[in-house]
């Protein structure tokens, strides 16, 4: 398939006339008819053609597709990168002392009470903290004295944080903006969850794993009783076994 035939292919699939793809590309029409008819083989707007017509622009120059194997055509595609190194990983011990730009975090946690009697209560750990840097809570605009961590159970929130993730929150950022994750304590439970704000005050209590885990509606009333906010999940982290061990 030759450039004229790709073009004429890609105008008419996007429901185009020469003249509707010219106009939007700024070009004249003349400009289109000598492409297609073949009296032109190359163009200075090309890939403004493709991105009006949403096809790949190698592909209308080409003839074949960017993200597609060309070992055929003579070609080799190098792996797309999507990830960056940032260097080696920071290793400190409980006792270990605070570096320059380190900062210590509360954990907390969901505890039983005593006596067997199942109820819990979400609290801070005395001897549990978590390292930080600054410049990373700065990043993040956290201040140190109002962050905390905690642990993440269940399954709810995957695929997004998994069983078991360590997660930071703000405890100064308590108020809801809509499709923000929160950490809170639900009558002594820890939940980490998207909140939306809805009419009357109500408050609507979404999963990432929606499929398990249905939505939750809650009236104001019983938002304000039930619910202490703990603040807005600004950074989560799993470490993940290696599959070689039990």
């Amino acid at each position: 398939m030759e450039l004229k035939d790709r073009l004429k292919q890609a105008r008419k699939n996007a429901g185009l006339t020469q003249q509707e793809l010219a106009q939007r590309a700024g070009i004249k029409q003349s400009s289109i008819s000598e492409i297609e008819r073949g009296l032109s083989r190359t163009s200075g707007h090309l890939i403004k053609l493709a991105q009006i017509c949403k096809v790949d622009p190698v592909w209308l120059a080409e003839g074949y597709s960017a993200v597609h194997d060309r070992i055929k055509e003579g070609y080799k595609i190098l792996p797309e990168a999507n990830a960056e190194l940032l260097g080696d990983l920071s290793i400190w011990d409980h006792g270990d002392p605070l570096g320059e730009d380190d900062c210590e975090v509360p954990y907390y946690d969901q505890v039983e009470f005593s006596g067997g009697s199942g109820m819990t209560e979400v609290v801070e750990i005395a001897d549990r903290k978590l390292r930080f840097s600054n410049s990373t809570l700065r990043a993040a605009g956290v201040d140190c004295s109002s962050a905390a961590c905690a642990r993440v159970h269940g399954r709810s929130m995957e695929r997004l944080i998994l069983n078991g993730a360590a997660i930071g929150f703000d405890l100064s950022d308590t108020s809801i903006i809509d499709g923000e994750i929160y950490a809170f304590n639900h009558g002594g439970m820890l939940r980490v969850k998207y909140l939306h704000r809805m009419p009357a005050g109500a408050v609507r209590i979404r999963s990432e794993n929606s499929e398990d885990y249905p939505d939750e509606v809650m009236s104001a009333e019983s938002f304000l009783e039930e619910i202490k906010m703990l603040g807005r999940v600004f950074w989560w982290s799993t470490v993940r076994r290696s599959p070689k061990r039990n």
